[in-house]
């Protein structure tokens, strides 16, 4: 699954790494940071949402119009450049409009898409809602986690910021909890009616309920102090900081730290990442090289695919969803170890535990899908060799969730130079769209060739993964960002 980058917009640093470590926040306000940040990452909810639906209509999109392999990884793949688009676009379009205009515009594309993707005349149109929802994921990734370190006091900062990682593994978890409810629902066929539509088209229209809630919260939020400076509104600002930081807080002394950040802030350019001949600096390619491992494992296949991929062994279509919906909750589990644990036991051993589960996992569940036999509606799995794969399945999701999905983001934080950090985080994240995409446009065509294979390529890249984290990650628990070189 695509983590979201609990980082700064592009070309900006946040304001609290600068923050003294005594600066504590009044309890007294606990409440209300706790409230906006929550309301912020509602949009990390509807990446989640937005992202994993598609898992339980693509029976449904494919039956309905009467598509293939290639088209349904159309469908699926193609919000993924609107996410790679929309996240380039975010950092642009909060210093223009505001922190909270943006997450506003966020919440507007997820309501459009939703509707629209419940009633497309055809599936190449479904392909353009899809794309706007996909923008509107790839905002949501960039400007709330940014938002949250912009607002959150520095004692509370790190577990106000988990709440956008959470956000998303339970996004994932209600939309598989919501596919499932309504499958049911129809009798078990996506294609089945419930009122005037089918069953399919509202899974995907669903999602404009919690897009009008995120739009709903974000107007009772303030905007970022930051954005209020930069912009001249000091005394809004002061107002802001006193809300969130306690009646306590120095405000003279944070407004002026606040401005000499801003004015001393370096905007990195392209030609910061490249060494001396011309190519990027190791720790940029130490960076793509996570971002590409984390998606190369073929984590989105589970959120994006396990409907059709339990119905090709043959599952039926409810107990398909019903087994997404359980993965998810084994996603919410594992993203509560790692959140437990990364602080603690530090990144790399995370790493190389999880590495180490998904590829025995992965190599398991590979050995279970080569007894299949027949194709299509006939295709059949032997009992015991189901049961491996069911196993084998939650337990990738586990190891996952555990490590890799947690760890790439924090080491993508903290693993750059300061001078580069913003730019070459924002390189790494496109490195991970683009290798979801292709993971994601590529899996039914592959399944079709040979699931038991595909499987063993998923396994062979988890194995990789071992000495890449081993001998080219560096551990940052524990180590100020300045420190970073």
């Amino acid at each position: 699954m695509v983590r979201c980058p609990a980082c700064p917009l592009p070309g900006r640093s946040a304001v609290s790494r600068t923050a003294s470590p005594t600066q504590q926040a009044d309890n007294s306000h606990l409440g209300h940071v706790v409230f906006i940040s929550a309301a912020a990452a509602m949009g990390g909810f509807l990446f989640g949402y937005d992202s994993a639906v598609i898992n339980g209509a693509v029976t449904g999109i494919q039956k309905h119009f009467h598509v293939g392999h290639g088209e349904t990884a159309f469908v699926v793949a193609i919000a993924l450049l609107g996410s790679a688009a929309g996240a380039v676009a975010a950092g642009w379009l909060a210093d223009h409009l505001g922190r909270v205009r943006t997450m506003l515009l966020a919440a507007v594309l997820f309501a459009i898409s939703g509707v629209g993707s419940m009633f497309p005349p055809s599936v190449q149109v479904l392909g353009t809602w899809r794309v706007l929802g996909g923008i509107a994921i790839g905002i949501a990734s960039v400007i709330a986690p940014t938002y949250i370190a912009e607002v959150a006091p520095t004692a509370y900062r790190g577990r106000l910021a988990s709440f956008q990682q959470m956000a998303i593994v339970l996004g994932i978890t209600v939309s598989q909890l919501a596919n499932w409810a309504l499958n049911n629902a129809a009798g078990g066929e996506s294609t089945n009616h419930l009122g005037p539509v089918q069953a399919w088209q509202w899974m995907l229209g669903v999602e404009t309920v919690p897009a009008l809630v995120y739009g709903v919260m974000a107007l009772a939020i303030p905007e970022s102090p930051r954005y209020l400076i930069a912009t001249g509104r000091e005394q809004k600002a002061r107002q802001v900081l006193a809300e969130v930081e306690g009646p306590g807080v120095d405000l003279d002394s944070r407004v002026a730290q606040i401005e000499s950040v801003l004015r001393s802030e370096h905007k990195p350019r392209l030609s910061d990442l490249l060494g001396g001949r011309g190519w990027l600096l190791p720790i940029v390619w130490v960076g793509i090289g996570a971002s590409v491992f984390q998606q190369f494992v073929g984590i989105n296949v589970i959120f994006y695919y396990s409907s059709v991929l339990w119905q090709s062994v043959g599952i039926n279509e409810s107990n398909s969803l019903l087994i997404s919906l359980s993965t998810s909750i084994v996603n919410v589990i594992g993203t509560v170890i790692a959140m437990a644990l990364v602080d603690r036991i530090g990144r790399k051993p995370l790493a190389l535990a999880g590495s180490i589960g998904m590829a025995l996992s992965l190599g398991t569940a590979a050995w279970a899908f080569s007894y299949r036999t027949g194709t299509g509606d006939s295709a059949t799995l032997p009992s015991v060799q189901g049961t491996v794969a069911l196993v084998a399945a939650h337990v990738f999701v586990l190891c996952f969730a555990f490590s890799w999905g947690v760890v790439v983001w924090v080491l993508l934080g903290e693993m750059f130079p300061n001078r580069i950090r913003a730019l070459a985080l924002s390189v790494a994240a496109s490195a991970q769209w683009l290798a979801n995409w292709a993971i994601t446009v590529t899996f039914p065509s592959l399944a079709n060739w040979n699931l038991s294979a595909t499987y063993v390529i998923y396994a062979c890249f988890a194995l990789l993964s071992v000495p890449f984290v081993a001998f080219c990650i560096k551990e940052t628990r524990g180590k100020a960002l300045e420190e970073m070189g």
